[in-house]
């Protein structure tokens, strides 16, 4: 759907700058917005390697065992479906915590494959399980400690507390994840 409402605007925005006679503003906004692109880019991919670098050295060592056993009873609340699947449940909280942290870079291929480990058990191939729907619901929610990506996007744009963010991000997820999966524990029940 967005490659066909891109290029629609696309033409529109020139269609309305040649009859407004402004293609030299647009012009400029294209040659701004690439540097911004850019700049943003740098400022991700600087943030990306720091987290990455860090989730690789906690890998290494046995803090995230000590973190998957912590969200283990939460794992089995959530995921009563996946008792005997302890691969997929320990993938689950390998994505939980990269997400907590922040790591949205990482958490996505985590979460990926933690996905193909519960569709290898679906028996339903062209239906979603209702461990993976309570799994996307709960990587939409997205609950984080350090939202590393808002807080690199404000400091690209030069904010002056670019960390003032912290606590609303901390209000907004927890309680989109309590609803989120509230609900999907009563529609999971209806289901059945």
């Amino acid at each position: 759907m967005l490659n066909i409402l891109w290029p629609i605007f696309i033409i529109l925005s020139f269609m309305y700058a040649l009859i407004s006679g402004k293609v030299n503003e647009i012009n400029n906004g294209i040659f701004e917005s690439i540097s911004d692109a850019v700049e943003l880019s740098i400022t991700f991919l600087g943030t990306i390697c720091l987290w990455n670098g860090i989730m690789e050295i906690v890998k290494k060592t046995s803090l995230i065992e000590k973190l998957t056993n912590f969200l283990k009873p939460l794992v089995n609340f959530l995921f009563p479906d996946l008792k005997k699947n302890e691969n997929a449940k320990q993938e689950i909280s390998m994505n939980m915590i990269a997400n907590i942290l922040g790591l949205g870079n990482a958490a996505t291929p985590l979460g990926l494959k933690a996905m193909k480990t519960m569709q290898k058990e679906n028996k339903k191939k062209d239906t979603l399980s209702n461990a993976m729907m309570m799994f996307i619901v709960i990587n939409t929610a997205s609950i984080q400690l350090i939202p590393t990506n808002v807080i690199a996007i404000r400091t690209s744009l030069q904010s002056e507390n670019a960390t003032s963010i912290i606590v609303p991000v901390w209000i907004a997820t927890i309680i989109a994840g309590v609803v989120g999966i509230f609900f999907t524990k009563i529609l999971i029940k209806k289901v059945k």
